[in-house]
């Protein structure tokens, strides 16, 4: 199957992440999710949620609340909401406030997991997130003095220095052969998954990543540690906060 299909439908988000409107032919259609034959709407996964959005169609709107992962890709309509016919043509849009938002969170976040990386030499273990506040784990035994700031100051000098952040799909074999491709504590990368898309922000951060970002790190905006947690021994949690 080609990396940019979901069962029936094309993924049109994995190679253009600043789309947000599209045309797409309705493939299945119940109260409980609407395949289309193409779509925008990050379905979810890696800690970013699913996209919202709206289908237009013969004068009728349908919000589409979240995406539902299976054989196919299911958009959630709205409680209540009419759901357009099988064979009709819609005009889809996802939320640009919501996904911009999460897409400068997400990025945020693999600023905060290389300076982590480089300076620490920490692995993740967890991690979520919700449009400009998130949250994610270290295998860190100890917190040095001074690392909050020194976290925060270094995640800003990073996005000040307005890295490009590149997206790639490798041969499973060629993305493996990157040095620490994987950044969490598990490999979350099944094992028949034969082309891998890597996330690269140019000298700080490579992993393999199915997620949503802006262009470079200037983009993200600023980066606040607001507060780190114990969750255990041996591990920390981060929680940041992003603002213009």
């Amino acid at each position: 199957m080609s990396f940019d299909l979901h069962g029936r439908t094309q993924r049109l988000e994995l190679s253009d992440q600043n789309l947000r409107a599209f045309e797409a032919v309705v493939l299945e259609s119940t109260p409980e999710g609407i395949v289309l034959s193409k779509s925008a709407f990050y379905p979810g996964g890696g800690g970013q949620p699913a996209d919202h959005g709206v289908l237009l169609w013969q004068g009728v709107e349908t919000r589409i609340v979240g995406v539902r992962k299976g054989d196919d890709l299911h958009l959630i309509p709205a409680e209540g909401d009419p759901v357009p016919p099988v064979g009709t043509v819609v005009e889809a849009a996802v939320a640009d406030e919501r996904r911009s938002a999460l897409m400068r969170t997400h990025s945020g976040l693999h600023v905060l997991c290389g300076v982590v990386f480089r300076d620490y030499g920490s692995l993740v273990t967890g991690g979520n997130m919700e449009p400009f506040s998130a949250r994610m784990d270290f295998n860190l035994p100890e917190v040095p003095p001074g690392f909050k700031e020194a976290v925060e100051d270094a995640c800003n000098a990073e996005i000040a220095a307005d890295r490009r952040i590149d997206v790639r799909v490798l041969p499973r074999s060629e993305a493996f052969a990157i040095p620490d491709i994987i950044r969490t504590a598990t490999n979350l990368v099944p094992d028949d998954v034969e082309d891998v898309r890597v996330v690269d922000i140019v000298g700080l951060d490579t992993q393999a990543d199915g997620g949503t970002h802006v262009a470079s790190t200037k983009q993200i905006g600023r980066i606040k540690v607001a507060k780190i947690e114990s969750k255990g021994r041996g591990f920390r949690r981060l929680r940041i906060t992003i603002s213009d």
